[in-house]
């Protein structure tokens, strides 16, 4: 994610993909200029990208790793560094 300058922002954020990432709707599945693979979680609020995922070397690894997020995501427990 983004860096943030308060954990009141941190906070958000992380409610934000908790609360986005189990809709299917809310990812973009993509296409790098080197033809990687990649996705982004975006709000359903106000489409803005709120997460970005790495890249992978083929489509069926992105949905896999779309899947996990959508699984895993919003239960997840957050440690504060």
């Amino acid at each position: 994610s983004e860096g943030y300058t308060t954990k009141a922002m941190c906070e958000n954020g992380v409610r934000s993909v908790k609360k986005n990432s189990p809709t299917d709707s809310n990812y973009k599945r993509l296409l790098s200029e080197d033809e990687r693979f990649y996705f982004t979680l975006n709000s359903e609020d106000n489409g803005q990208v709120i997460g970005m995922s790495q890249m992978y070397t083929a489509a069926a690894s992105r949905d896999n790793g779309i899947e996990s997020v959508k699984e895993n995501a919003p239960e997840a427990s957050v440690l504060y560094l």
